[in-house]
């Protein structure tokens, strides 16, 4: 077979793929591929579209391969959804984060960092498929784990979960200064064992208003930097 069929074949799974498509099952549907030389075709197309100045790109996240819009035209494609996109409020992204760095992990953990009572966030998290659960700590009443999803990580433009920067890198770029002055990355980063913490629950009316939509700042339920297709 040509190696400009096998571009051709290659381009078409990926864009027909609802999901991203991994690297095995990519190179399995392409006639006489095998997975190194199934990667080689996707930098190909990705240098061609380059050269040719495309809006898309194909990105590895997920596990697979998914082509997306560019970030440049992140506006364009935003304003052609005809749906206004989820959100999660500053406390869903805490609780996130507390999950993507310390997983897997219990909710009493969760809420031992956050210091505040995590159910209604962790369900709706479970809702968006940004988490998901993990398995029992095989402890006393054997509570349930929390892991980020795949979802998470397609969400988030990430190949796996170890792309995550660090916690360090983050205090870094943060206006506020070192870890020190963010209580929840600094406890994600020093807590200690977390079987031997217990959890501070908020009341009712604290639970409810951290699972309200966020008012000013949020972060959309789509790829920060491009759009999927």
């Amino acid at each position: 077979m040509e190696r400009s069929e096998q571009l051709s074949i290659a381009e078409a799974l990926i864009l027909a793929s609802p999901e991203p498509i991994p690297l095995q099952r990519l190179a399995s549907l392409i006639p006489s591929c095998k997975p190194a030389a199934a990667r080689a075709l996707v930098d190909e197309l990705n240098a061609e579209y380059v050269m040719r100045g495309r809006a898309f790109e194909i990105w590895e996240v997920a596990g697979g391969f998914q082509l997306r819009t560019l970030p440049a035209f992140a506006s364009y494609v935003q304003a052609s959804q005809p749906e206004r996109p989820l959100r999660l409020s500053q406390a869903a992204l805490e609780t996130l984060s507390v999950i993507a760095y310390r997983q897997p992990v219990t909710r009493a953990e969760i809420e031992y960092v956050r210091g505040v009572d995590a159910d209604a966030v962790l369900r709706s998290l479970l809702e968006r498929h940004l988490v998901r659960i993990a398995g029992h700590r095989e402890v006393p009443g054997r509570p349930l784990l929390y892991a980020t999803s795949r979802r998470f990580l397609e969400v988030f433009g990430l190949a796996r979960i170890e792309d995550l920067p660090t916690l360090r890198e983050l205090a870094e770029l943060a206006p506020e200064g070192p870890a020190s002055a963010h209580p929840t990355l600094d406890s994600v980063v020093s807590g200690s064992d977390a079987e031997e913490r217990s959890g501070h629950a908020a009341d009712e009316d604290d639970a409810e208003a951290w699972v309200e939509e966020a008012d000013g700042e949020s972060f959309d339920d789509e790829d920060p930097s491009g759009e999927s297709h």
